[in-house]
């Protein structure tokens, strides 16, 4: 093994957790960055460590109650052994060096091998009346009741579609919490025709209809193949209106989870200078990787939900492939851990699991031509109030055709969000406006900082130069 190797993990979910497992059996010491404040990631997070917090693990993550208790204790007993930073902002990559952000402190971490497990985050396709107050992505509404242990409202509708839909409607209504309805734009049927496929794991599809069920068997409203039209309300949520089979509906809530499934977060591959290549079946621009998890970047590896949907058991495997991976790069003998499957297994179950993501994508896809019926007065990017006509009339008037131009010309994707919320939305406005594909539209380029972060820290920060006093008063 070379001298000094830096192993830095970014992300504590399953996959990170996994990884750094691997690693530590072969004796490396990684460090591992986390943005939450505990270990877990998203799936798995766990609630505060307070007194005043008291939902058990079985009320929180219901049937991966166990998985999410081996998770926790894993990391729990890799913590000696590891150099475990939690509310640690990635913030920027350059090569060899990852920026950081930690108690307001800018700290950059020097690496050689790096492996990027950094999750997922809600897709979002806006509709009007989606910047009202209490309206959510499923992904808040569900951090909202792990770690917060709280509702998003007192009368709530979640809309959309994906699985995530049905267990985020499940985990509140098991809570306690109204949840007046569940409108998935899918129809029935659709989802029926892809069975053959979910069988490919039995007991994720069990479980699904058995949240299902149980939202029907305690009274929760479910409708398939709705339109959603938009969120009515003025310093609030106050109802929801859809369409299906041609009869407008309405119904009054307080609040909306709204989500079409879930959406890579590969702006620190981007940085990273990984080569990239647009996935049919997640439907967007995914990190080129092979089999174990190497990208394109010689010692920069692909691990969970960042590299490409496929849910927290493939994360587990990922992780760990990815860590074998490294570890056979390094010329490291891989550990033995018994129980634990070897790289050709893993690979092997990793294309089982995608066989059956295949099935999820047919069952839940995303609604077809989502821009064509956008009002023009609809904002598409919040953070820089740019609204569809802005776009269209840059496609009409200045002929653009490629995102990156559009984003110049409008400002779309350069706000605090950088793109994470808005950008998938422009691009299907793009491609439906200039008659042309979400691959010939291109992809948003990622730009530091991927995540919003204070600047007063940078200014002051030890490694900065001081600035003059007579400079600080202005």
């Amino acid at each position: 093994m070379p001298e000094r190797s830096e192993i830095v993990i970014v992300g504590a979910g399953p996959a990170g957790i996994r990884a750094a497992q691997t690693l530590v059996a072969a004796g490396l010491h990684p460090i591992v960055l986390d943005e939450n404040p505990r270990w877990g990631g998203q799936i798995y997070r766990q609630p505060p460590a307070s007194a005043g917090f008291t939902r058990t693990k079985q009320t929180l993550y219901g049937f991966e109650a166990a998985k999410a208790d081996a998770i926790h204790s894993t990391m729990a007993a890799l913590l000696p052994q590891v150099d475990y930073r939690p509310e640690t902002l990635v913030w920027a990559c350059d090569p060899q060096r990852l920026h950081t952000m930690h108690g307001g402190r800018e700290k950059p971490v020097p690496f050689t091998h790096l492996i990027i497990a950094s999750g997922a985050t809600d897709r979002v396709l806006p509709l009007p009346g989606w910047t009202l107050p209490g309206v959510y992505t499923l992904g808040g509404a569900q951090v909202a009741l792990k770690a917060q242990g709280c509702a998003i409202g007192e009368r709530v509708v979640f809309a959309g579609t994906g699985p995530l839909l049905y267990l985020v409607a499940y985990q509140y209504a098991k809570a306690g919490a109204n949840v007046a309805a569940v409108l998935d734009t899918n129809r029935f049927v659709s989802q029926a025709r892809a069975t053959p496929r979910l069988l490919n794991q039995p007991a994720t599809l069990a479980k699904g209809l058995y949240y299902v069920g149980w939202l029907r068997a305690h009274g929760v409203r479910i409708e398939h193949g709705v339109s959603l039209e938009g969120i009515d309300g003025t310093a609030g949520v106050r109802a929801i209106r859809w369409q299906r089979d041609g009869r407008e509906h309405t119904l009054e809530c307080s609040a909306v989870g709204l989500g079409f499934g879930l959406r890579p977060e590969t702006q620190l591959a981007d940085l990273a200078g990984c080569r990239f290549v647009f996935d049919d079946l997640n439907r967007c621009w995914l990190p080129e990787r092979d089999a174990a998890g190497r990208s394109s970047q010689p010692g920069i590896y692909l691990a969970g939900d960042g590299a490409g949907i496929a849910g927290a058991d493939a994360a587990e495997l990922a992780g760990r492939r990815a860590a074998l991976a490294l570890l056979e790069d390094l010329e490291i003998a891989a550990p033995t851990m018994p129980g634990v499957p070897d790289a050709a297994v893993i690979e092997g179950k990793l294309a089982s699991i995608r066989r059956f993501r295949e099935g999820i994508e047919q069952a839940f896809a995303l609604p077809k031509d989502p821009s064509a019926h956008w009002p023009d007065d609809m904002l598409v990017c919040r953070c820089e109030e740019v609204d569809a006509r802005t776009l269209r009339d840059c496609v009409r008037h200045d002929g653009v055709t490629e995102i990156n131009r559009l984003k110049a010309l409008t400002r779309v994707g350069m706000g605090r969000c950088q793109g994470r919320m808005c950008g998938e939305a422009a691009c299907h406005l793009l491609a439906e406006a200039s008659g042309q594909t979400l691959v010939q539209v291109g992809r948003l380029r990622a730009q530091a900082p991927i995540k919003p972060i204070p600047i007063a820290p940078m200014l002051f920060d030890e490694n900065v130069a001081a600035i003059p006093e007579e400079a600080r008063d202005e």
